[in-house]
């Protein structure tokens, strides 16, 4: 955790999850029965700090980023983790062949537009898993489509 601070804050990264939502990674990261991990967005690196710290050396934990200075940041920062996979690109075309994970964090852009890519993020997931997702605050009156896909979608 403290190295990928210390990147988020060289870089002057500001979009980093909160502690609360990476303490709740940690402990999602931590069920037993994991086998594959992924997140879209990896910025610094903070998110997937949190999952890894909690993930056995042996589960796969793929994650990838579509900046690519942020990408070789954060590959560098996890050089020493042989379970840990940082990719650099679109997720959409990437993290289709490395599906499909059991623990999802979906931290990069697109969540406000299910409808572009909510049925391809859904495909990412294996049967039963859990996803997370940063970035949703709840608290607007108004209809939310965001939230009804997701709170809504049959497969989920």
């Amino acid at each position: 955790m403290t190295r990928a601070l210390e990147l988020e804050r060289r870089l002057g990264f500001t979009h980093s999850s909160i502690p609360k939502v990476g303490h709740l990674l940690h402990v999602l990261a931590a069920q037993r029965g994991r086998t594959r991990v992924g997140e879209l967005g990896t910025g610094c690196g903070v998110g997937a700090a949190w999952i890894v710290s909690a993930l056995p050396p042996t589960i796969p934990f793929v994650t990838v980023e579509v900046d690519p200075t942020l990408a070789e940041a954060a590959a560098e920062l996890f050089a020493e983790d042989e379970n840990v996979t940082v990719l650099q690109g679109d997720w959409h075309e990437l993290m289709p062949t490395e599906a499909p994970f059991d623990l999802l964090f979906y931290d990069g852009g697109g969540k406000q537009h299910p409808e572009l890519d909510g049925e391809q993020v859904v495909g990412l997931l294996a049967p039963g898993a859990t996803i997370v997702m940063d970035d949703l605050t709840p608290g607007r009156e108004l209809h939310d489509a965001v939230r009804e896909f997701w709170l809504n979608h049959p497969e989920i």
